[in-house]
């Protein structure tokens, strides 16, 4: 722990995404400074629950809402693309506004979108009032830690940032097993609910404890960039979405979808290019371990999320856990990565972060391998063990790759490329569990499809004495038990090749290790990684 108060120290200046003009002097006293850690805390666990205590809830939601399994994957995508989207102009609107109006508006934002979540009735609303509690939402992480980095002198910098990134990962590792709690106890609703408490008290500190501080009145930022590379990624996310129900390029929505995007990411890097002050400096991508640790950290992304999207509906619905013993099952995927964290910072020092990046690779890939051999026959305590193990292994992977993201970059890009990287991270969660939940929507009725091929008199295996009481072909009853068992196979199935499938998307991410250039620096991510 203490190396990593040591490195985080020198990564505050490449890891603080909300510019420091406003910055409170730090080399006084901070009246309050307990409660108002407290408070940033509060409203950091809010944003940071929300990514993953709705997963365990997923079915119920399905059920409640009538919607299909692609569907109620909105849930998840529409609040991941919305916060990646607005990460971005947080820096700007901070130093506009004023830090402490800003930060009360996103946790006011934040909380009643959050009722307005546990209050929707349909899918439609509850995807609305996602990409709005995405939106509002965005800023809570990077606005905390600014706090902190304002509140607490240079020199306990390192200690503030360690609590801080300790701290933001109470989130996910309390996310699945809160949400079982709630949703078995309560109701679904109430994973949205529980910010209601949260966000009054974080609102009320900030109110009473933060010191005011005023925005600036011109400030350069590149709206047109900005409102083009959310329309491209918007539509992008849009198209992998409705693709699958809408039998993909057939249908004129998804041909438009898939046009507008390409047309506007092409004239955003055609901008980008032209403009005096663009949005994204194009010097980013002059950098070779930048380029290639944002090509890693995609990817990496597709199977950050897609994993936890996977697992809730495969235990309840296929296995019948109970969703809170579910929770339970899913929260040491967490505590895995927790661990990582604290060795981390001892080990960075004295291994070349290409091998710990590759240590956590295997065990990744070697944890999907195993999932992709999941049956309705699996133990929990299989589960619980892979679990530990692939959250080791993400662990591994994120902070020596952010590390190499920034070690070569220009100081005067850094806090540009910790957005930009930040958004990739969250395109490629939110194209992960896009495509995996097509993929398993489509394979379960391909799937279906071929194994019905053997509900035939002509199988030998149903004319057996006791099989054939049971799964008569000859009676209603019967044929819907035997329509059941090959749904159940047919979906058990459909899981196998997504995890099979993300196991190939992190093998292909090792060779490209042999592409980092070597640069002996501190690590500048270890605020990043606690974001896992």
């Amino acid at each position: 722990m203490s190396d990593i108060k040591n490195k985080a120290t020198e990564a505050v200046s490449a890891t603080d995404q909300v510019s420091t003009t406003d910055q409170v002097s730090t080399t006084g006293h901070v009246r309050y400074r307990g409660l108002l850690t407290l408070t940033t805390m509060c409203a950091t666990l809010m944003q940071t629950l929300d990514t993953t205590i709705a997963n365990v809830a997923l079915p119920h939601m399905q059920g409640s809402m009538s919607a299909t399994q692609d569907q109620v994957a909105w849930v998840l995508t529409s609040y991941i693309i919305a916060s990646a989207i607005m990460i971005p102009p947080v820096a700007y609107l901070a130093n506009r506004f004023g830090r402490k109006q800003l930060f009360m508006l996103t946790i006011a934002g934040f909380t009643l979108t959050s009722m307005l979540c546990g209050a929707a009735t349909s899918i439609v609303e509850m995807v609305l009032y996602r990409i709005l509690q995405g939106i509002f939402g965005a800023g809570l992480v990077p606005l905390s830690q600014a706090v902190l980095l304002d509140i607490y002198p240079r020199e306990k910098h390192g200690s503030a940032m360690a609590m801080w990134g300790v701290g933001v990962m109470i989130g996910p590792i309390l996310g699945p097993t809160l949400g079982g709690y709630l949703t078995e106890t309560l109701s679904w609703r109430w994973v949205f609910y529980i910010n209601l408490p949260v966000g009054i008290l974080a609102f009320l500190g900030f109110f009473f404890f933060m010191p005011n501080k005023g925005g600036v009145k011109k400030l350069p930022f590149d709206w047109l960039g900005f409102i083009l590379l959310s329309f491209g990624i918007g539509a992008a996310q849009l198209m992998l979405d409705r693709g699958e129900t809408l039998d993909w390029f057939t249908s004129n929505e998804v041909m438009i979808e898939g046009a507008l995007s390409l047309v506007c990411l092409y004239m955003f890097v055609v901008h980008s290019l032209t403009a005096k002050n663009p949005f994204l400096e194009m010097a980013l991508f002059k950098d070779r371990n930048f380029v290639i640790a944002l090509c890693c950290i995609f990817l990496f992304g597709m199977i950050l999320l897609a994993t936890l999207t996977l697992l809730p509906p495969f235990l309840q619905q296929l296995m019948g856990y109970p969703v809170l013993q579910a929770g339970y099952i899913l929260a040491p995927r967490g505590a895995g990565t927790m661990f990582a964290l604290l060795i981390l910072g001892r080990l960075i020092v004295f291994i070349d972060a290409r091998y710990l990046i590759l240590f956590g690779l295997t065990l990744t890939a070697l944890s999907l391998y195993e999932m992709a051999t999941f049956t309705t026959a699996v133990s929990a305590g299989t589960v619980v063990k892979v679990g530990i193990v692939q959250g080791i292994g993400l662990g591994f992977i994120f902070v020596p790759l952010s590390t190499f993201a920034y070690s070569t970059l220009e100081t005067r890009l850094r806090t540009e490329a910790t957005s930009f990287y930040s958004l990739m991270r969250n395109v490629g969660s939110s194209v992960g569990i896009s495509v995996m939940v097509g993929l398993l929507t489509h394979n379960t009725q391909t799937n279906h499809e071929a194994l019905s091929q053997f509900s035939s008199p002509f199988n030998a295996a149903l004319n057996v004495a006791d099989v054939a009481t049971y799964w008569s072909l000859e009676e209603t009853s019967g044929l819907v038990a035997l329509n059941s068992e090959i749904t159940l196979q047919a979906a058990t199935i459909a899981y196998q090749n997504d995890f099979r499938l993300m196991m190939f998307v992190t093998v292909v991410m090792m060779p490209l290790l042999l592409l980092f250039k070597l640069n002996k620096v501190e690590p500048v991510a270890v605020v990043q990684s606690a974001k896992v």
